[in-house]
């Protein structure tokens, strides 16, 4: 009897466990969000198009082959966002912040770092100001984020 009450809390503690992993996660500013991750061509590409909301603890992750400079814009997108670029070392080198959606297609301005980057992280605008973000900010990748070798 105490072995069924021992496996059946087993269990309910793994499906617990389970329940409560929502997949890979950043952290920046002493707060951790859950991403999406897009790290083929056309996973960026897509990126949060045709969106109309995102969480407010959430965000996407574009992870590149390499660093270089990054341009991102805002086609078919409908939230406004910050855009945070971070170099190979995961130090935030370039933001633009509260940049607005745009339904101009192929006429929307791109939004370029300032720097050579090789990770981009989009959150809702407001992120960056709220979190008092500096250049030189480190990310921290959760378990599951897995970057190509440094090129």
């Amino acid at each position: 009897m105490w072995f069924q009450r021992v496996s059946l809390l087993s269990c309910l503690v793994l499906l617990s466990a389970c329940a409560n992993a929502k997949g890979p996660w950043v952290e920046l500013g002493g707060h951790r969000y859950q991403v999406e991750i897009a790290d083929d061509d056309a996973e960026r590409a897509r990126g949060l198009m045709f969106r109309d909301q995102m969480d407010a603890d959430a965000g996407m992750l574009f992870i590149h082959d390499r660093q270089e400079r990054q341009a991102y814009w805002m086609k078919n997108t409908h939230i406004p966002l910050d855009i945070l670029y971070f170099d190979n070392d995961r130090k935030l080198v370039s933001q633009q912040r509260d940049v607005p959606p745009c339904s101009a297609g192929d006429g929307c301005p791109a939004y370029p770092s300032n720097a050579p980057a090789r990770y981009v992280l989009e959150l809702n605008a407001g992120q960056a100001a709220a979190l008092k973000l500096e250049d030189g900010a480190s990310i921290t990748f959760g378990d599951g984020i897995e970057a190509p070798p440094v090129q």
